[in-house]
């Protein structure tokens, strides 16, 4: 297949998806356009270009759009009025406004909307949900869910304090930033129903935007009745890189570890932790796996695995949680322990 791509942003994970595109399309050609006019064209791209007009001109294909996410969305409607498929970063949009009118657009105009939640393309992660929902652990009562990664440790060789996680107007901060746990969970339980947050800057770290978040998730209500809970913990804090979940079932538990692929499952019958999947999958394989279903979706016109309705359904848990924060979140019952002195 040939095709003119259109790269928007060059940051780390705009090399990432221009390294990938170059691999598995080495006969098309690429435009990668920047925030900064430059004559310089980036190791293997043909092109490069600071104008969106010029963009348009080029007549993509298709389009990655790898720039922060208050940028996402204008340049997505832009590109398709110009009837141009769309793989956009995670998150879809900083915000929710006007995203339901452009996702309907899309839909109308028969494009494909992807939304770059690649986690969900880790044969661990697909593994575990398939489990949770055939019933390997009984009904799904809490869930626990932890994500953290010192950030001057992100990106080696840079300055965290210019990056776009620590800067509140490029869309910084825990939420939007590790939003993967947020649409994993949205993908293996369903709709959140109510979403009780907290989040704000423990540490040290030179930046304007929170480092660590704690949420609440209600899912939709079971048969019985009852909800299943979520907590999520992320942070830019922890030395120990993090990225874990356990559900904790009717009938037993299982917990994943993204960093190593794993899951186990612990049941009464074993008495102990038992690993039923391990596959260790290097970084780029996820979001090799992402592009080649993005590129089926155009072929077929098949909906992608992660669409436009899913990444606004993270957008909305997100605004929640950040109400939830402005209305005082996890404080706002908080019973204080009166201690007696002497």
């Amino acid at each position: 297949m040939k095709f003119r791509i259109l790269i928007v942003g060059h940051g780390s994970i705009g090399k990432r998806h221009l390294r990938i595109a170059r691999e598995l399309l080495p006969t098309s050609k690429i435009l990668v356009m920047r925030h900064q006019p430059t004559q310089v064209i980036p190791e293997l791209a043909d092109y490069v270009t600071a104008s969106l007009d010029d963009a348009i001109s080029f007549k993509p294909h298709i389009a990655i759009i790898a720039t922060p996410a208050p940028f996402h969305l204008e340049t997505a409607k832009i590109l398709a009025e110009s009837n141009c498929h769309l793989l956009i970063e995670k998150p879809i949009a900083a915000q929710s406004h006007g995203l339901k009118e452009f996702l309907a657009y899309a839909h109308q105009s028969q494009l494909v909307c992807q939304v770059g939640y690649n986690l969900r393309f880790l044969p661990s992660l697909a593994e575990y949900r398939r489990l949770i929902r055939s019933g390997a652990i009984g009904q799904p009562l809490s869930i626990h869910c932890e994500m953290g990664q010192y950030l001057p440790d992100w990106r080696p060789g840079t300055n965290y304090r210019q990056g776009v996680s620590a800067r509140k107007e490029l869309g910084g901060g825990v939420i939007l930033e590790l939003s993967h746990e947020l649409d994993y969970l949205y993908w293996i339980f369903g709709p959140v129903n109510w979403v009780s947050a907290w989040a704000g800057q423990l540490s040290d770290l030179e930046i304007d935007v929170e480092d660590s978040a704690f949420l609440t998730l209600g899912f939709a209500s079971t048969k019985a009745g009852r909800e299943t809970v979520a907590s999520v913990n992320l942070d830019f804090v922890r030395r120990d890189t993090t990225r874990t979940c356990l559900v904790i079932g009717s009938t037993g538990s299982l917990r994943w570890n993204g960093l190593a692929g794993t899951v186990e499952e612990y049941r009464e019958v074993c008495a102990g932790w038992e690993t039923v999947f391990s596959q260790y999958q290097e970084q780029d394989e996820s979001y090799r796996n992402q592009f080649d279903q993005f590129l089926s979706c155009i072929k077929s016109g098949q909906s992608p695995l992660v669409d436009g309705d899913a990444g606004l359904a993270v957008l909305q848990i997100i605004e929640a949680a950040k109400q939830s924060i402005d209305l005082g979140g996890l404080r706002q019952k908080v019973v204080k322990i009166q201690r007696r002195k002497g």
